[in-house]
């Protein structure tokens, strides 16, 4: 197995909890959940849900960055949203983000996200 390396930045919000932001193994890095944190205040967004979703994606791609990528090099991406009433949106969003071939995806409804949170992206990237 290849060795990990723990990838962190500033311009993400810091881990909550006891994960790293992303871990890069081989070519492939593996990002944490992103709730829209702004990283300088560690406070939520305040705004509608395409506000919220924005400032997720502007987290993961602060954190793939900082492992040598960009949102381009996404192959998987999970979605959890507290309301799939949401979900019209949020792909509004999500397709302003990436470029076809568009990555994989997963998306459900959960009762809960940290801090109130109304939306929560995890990506898997290979670079």
């Amino acid at each position: 197995m290849s060795e990990k390396e723990i990838i962190a930045t500033d311009k993400a919000p810091h881990a909550i909890g006891p994960y790293s932001q992303a871990v890069k193994v081989g070519n492939t890095v593996y990002l944490s959940g992103q709730i829209p944190l702004i990283a300088e205040t560690m406070e939520l967004v305040i705004g509608d849900i395409k506000a919220q979703t924005a400032q997720v994606f502007n987290n993961l791609s602060a954190v793939a960055s900082a492992a040598g990528g960009t949102m381009n090099d996404a192959v998987k991406v999970n979605i959890s949203l507290t309301d799939l009433n949401d979900f019209a949106a949020v792909n509004e969003v999500m397709s302003s983000v990436f470029q076809q071939p568009f990555p994989a995806r997963a998306c459900v409804q959960v009762a809960a996200l940290p801090k109130g949170a109304d939306v929560e992206i995890e990506v898997i990237l290979v670079l």
